[in-house]
């Protein structure tokens, strides 16, 4: 069986286990333990649009789960079949910002590239954030300023409430000679908001939004 999760799928299925094995553990009444299986079972299934009949059978599998072994097994078996993030080389990542003098690039060698739904780092030296994903096909790279806040907040990328900054990307109005800025409160903290990252939809707005 071919790779068929996306890591956002993945960390909503690990979501929806530990509420079934927390759920399980807190009542003994057989009907409303056999209702939360059956709507947890639905909510997994329904994170894909599509399933061949042995990936939905292996899905469906949650519904055996029973305490936290029994889920461990059931998780490590789904990590088979994560589509990974393309893992990228250094040249790579600095063909993305031609403009971008001495770029910083992470420690490739230590990214978890199979939990990213977006490659994210923090160049502190420059106060600067960069944000690397694959979408329809091609590579998509944001870079702005990022300024980390003193409080809490919800991130506009994973909506949890983490350590953020506010990111925002600038660019410059030929026609009208002015800087047009656009900022989101994002994650100080990339890898944690990919593991917060349980839909892409927010994602993808957010992106949206900060293309310019």
């Amino acid at each position: 069986m071919e790779p068929f999760i996306r890591a956002e799928q993945f960390h909503y299925i690990e979501n929806q286990t530990a509420t079934l094995v927390n759920s399980r553990s807190s009542t003994n009444d057989k009907a409303v333990r056999s209702a939360m299986i059956a709507i947890t079972q639905e909510k997994v299934i329904d994170a894909f649009h599509t399933l061949t009949e042995d990936q939905k059978q292996m899905i469906s599998q949650i519904d055996q789960i029973k305490d936290e072994g029994d889920a461990l097994f059931f998780l490590s078996r789904l990590k088979q079949y994560i589509i990974p993030f393309t893992k990228l080389t250094e040249q790579q990542i600095k063909n993305m910002f031609p403009k971008v003098k001495k770029l910083q690039v992470p420690d490739l060698q230590a990214i978890p590239w199979h939990t990213l739904t977006y490659l994210g780092w923090t160049d502190h030296g420059s106060k600067r954030k960069y944000i690397i994903t694959y979408l329809d096909q091609e590579w998509t790279a944001l870079q702005g300023e990022f300024t980390p806040s003193h409080h809490p907040g919800i991130c506009s990328i994973c909506h949890e409430t983490e350590e953020v900054g506010l990111f925002t990307v600038s660019k410059h109005d030929k026609s009208t000679g002015e800087t047009i800025s656009r900022g989101n409160y994002i994650c100080q903290d990339s890898e944690r908001c990919n593991y917060n990252l349980k839909d892409k939809t927010s994602f993808l707005q957010f992106i949206d939004r900060l293309q310019m």
